[in-house]
């Protein structure tokens, strides 16, 4: 952490500080100084994480791009793994984005509060051939 600085110059500073600050004051001016510091180390690694993987991302994407010049027929195995990857990555981003097949999804279930019992009940979502029932009749 303190590359360019010796026991000397850090004894130096402890001693200013000491001074100028005084001995109540030190420790609180301490501990900010240090959250400071982790607080900058963490956002340095997370932006050399975003990075890491932006990098990654246009890495399979030069993948993707070499394999279709190539032709999809005879690819190394490093750029068979990158398409499986890029595949999965693909994927996963398409994931919360299905359309949910549940038989709640267009008609929920509806619930009544009966207030005067404190009874709660369900009335059951109307299936699509109630729905023809009803229309028919």
């Amino acid at each position: 952490m303190f590359d360019g600085i010796g026991f000397s110059e850090l004894l130096l500073i402890g001693i200013l500080g000491l001074v100028v600050l005084g001995p109540e004051r030190l420790p609180i001016a301490v501990r900010t100084v240090s959250g400071w510091i982790r607080a900058m180390k963490r956002m340095a690694n997370s932006v050399k994480d975003e990075l890491e993987q932006e990098l990654k991302l246009e890495e399979l994407q030069a993948d993707l791009k070499k394999a279709e010049q190539k032709g999809l027929g005879n690819l190394s195995p490093e750029l068979k793994d990158s398409l499986d990857q890029l595949k999965e990555a693909a994927q996963a981003v398409n994931r919360p984005y299905e359309i949910d097949s549940s038989p709640f999804s267009k008609n929920p279930p509806k619930f009544h509060d009966d207030s005067e019992t404190g009874s709660i009940s369900v009335t059951p979502a109307p299936t699509a051939d109630s729905e023809k029932d009803k229309k028919s009749e």
